[in-house]
């Protein structure tokens, strides 16, 4: 199936005020097909005075959103979250257009993005505050209110997904919102917004801009209208934002980059282990932050893991995202191609084999071929930078201390992955790796039912679960002497 498949991109506009339009100057960058290398549209770059419109409305909006009822808020939520529900299949065709993920992933990210919003409704209507026992003629209580306006930064991995997690958790708390998503995937985030517009959101309390992300970021975060700064990124971009921030005393939530170590223990089932670690390892074409990156197998499973890892390998079927029988579509920019191919030639010359991939095919668009490669030295670029690629680096170790000093020597800290059928040796893995997430016996993605954060330069402040309206909402003490 060729791409003519695809839907006609729509057009992009910014949305501030409750109102679409276009950048004041009228000034687009490019948005780009990865399957094809076409370009398929544009995307409007705000300019200040874009931006300081969209923090005037998210100041007047956070007026009205914090004074309004939350039953009357969680009824306008559910309505969109029934929205993002019935358009998920036309949300997910934009999805592959512009990012390149296989249709069917795209979709359910969709979909899952409804249910995470459900989530947070729910959780909303249990912000509870509380009353503390005080002596005769005083009232102690705690107070739970929305932060305020909220900055937002996401990327382009997750392109409905990642904007949700912070517009869904935001208005729940009662927050208005500033939300700027990627360039390269801009009208899955439009699509998105839509939902919400058109359940009724009233004026200003979600704004989306695109722009040149330090000028955007300058802006809003330096802005007095600006409570909370929350950013899902890369590990430098992370630092810088935050500094920002702290610079004007802002809190910020971190979603930081990571290095996800999986540790195949002697106990572990290494068929069992090889092919859930692979379905993990191409998902999204390798580019999620948590996604399974250095593989640690103890040297009597080795040979056995890495040959089913192979096998499981060479099974997906890369290509464009529209074709049925696609499992991996490209990498979304030319930056990640170039990175996938600088890591792999690195790990070669430093010498590492290569069992299977290892290349970009002859064809048109981003794809690289799903890579395995095994003798990887420690010294080797892929053992400490994120690749943030379809690469699977495998090496063995004899002693699960030295595996785990291994898998904590990095300075990130987000994902991490074990196997074993001890139930001692999980409480081990449990205990001793560094990391927010753990998945044991399983290479699962994040819930909107728990927690998601990274601890060390992985960042910090958790999405998900009862915690995720968190950094969202203030901590207030009321103390009232009656009389």
């Amino acid at each position: 199936m060729s791409t003519s498949t695809a839907p006609e991109y729509p057009a992009v506009r910014l949305y501030i005020a409750g109102e679409w339009r276009d950048a004041d100057d009228g000034r687009t960058a490019p948005v780009v097909n990865p399957a094809t290398e076409e370009t398929i549209g544009a995307v409007p770059l705000a300019t200040t005075a874009d931006l300081d419109d969209a923090l005037e409305a998210a100041a007047d909006g956070f007026r009205t959103w914090r004074r309004t009822p939350v039953a009357q808020r969680t009824a306008i939520l559910r309505k969109a979250a029934d929205l993002i529900t019935e358009r998920a299949p036309k949300i997910g065709r934009v999805m592959t257009l512009e990012q390149g993920k296989p249709l069917k992933e795209g979709t359910g990210e969709a979909a899952r993005t409804a249910d995470t919003l459900r989530w947070h409704i729910e959780d909303a209507r249990r912000a509870y505050g509380r009353t503390i026992p005080s002596p005769p003629g005083t009232i102690l209580s705690v107070r739970r209110e929305p932060i305020g306006p909220v900055a937002a930064f996401v990327p382009w991995n997750f392109p409905v997904g990642g904007p949700n997690r912070k517009i869904s958790s935001a208005l729940a708390a009662g927050c208005s919102t500033v939300i700027k998503a990627s360039e390269e995937t801009p009208a899955t985030a439009a699509a998105l917004v839509a939902c919400y517009a058109d359940a009724g959101l009233p004026p200003g309390v979600l704004n989306l801009v695109f722009g040149e992300p330090a000028d955007v970021s300058d802006r809003l975060i330096a802005s007095p209208v600006t409570r909370l700064v929350a950013f899902t990124g890369s590990v430098p971009v992370g630092k810088l934002l935050a500094a920002k921030a702290g610079e004007v005393m802002k809190p910020s939530l971190m979603e930081l980059g990571g290095h996800a170590p999986v540790i195949v223990c002697a106990d572990a089932d290494p068929v069992k282990a090889a092919r859930r670690a692979a379905q993990a390892k191409f998902f999204n074409a390798g580019q999620v932050c948590t996604s399974p990156s250095r593989f640690l197998v103890h040297e009597s499973r080795y040979e056995e893991f890495t040959a089913e890892f192979v096998k499981a390998t060479e099974r997906v079927v890369v290509g464009d995202g529209f074709a049925p029988d696609t499992t991996m579509g490209p990498l979304s920019n030319e930056r990640r191609l170039a990175a996938a191919e600088r890591l792999t030639a690195d790990a070669v010359r430093r010498g590492a084999t290569v069992r299977t991939g290892g290349l970009r095919p002859e064809r048109a668009g981003y794809f690289f071929a799903p890579t395995v490669l095994t003798d990887v030295p420690d010294d080797a670029l892929i053992m400490s930078e994120e690749p943030f690629a379809p690469l699977a680096p495998i090496v063995p170790f004899a002693d699960l201390d030295d595996a785990l000093a291994l898998a904590n020597s990095l300075p990130y800290g987000l994902a991490a992955y074990g196997f074993t059928e001890s139930a001692a040796t999980a409480e081990k893995l449990s205990a001793e790796l560094e990391a927010g997430i753990l998945s044991i016996n399983h290479c699962g993605g994040s819930v909107h039912e728990a927690p998601s954060g990274g601890v060390k330069d992985s960042g910090y402040g958790r999405e998900g679960g009862p915690e995720a309206l968190d950094a969202y909402l203030v901590t207030k003490r009321v103390s009232h002497q009656l009389g």
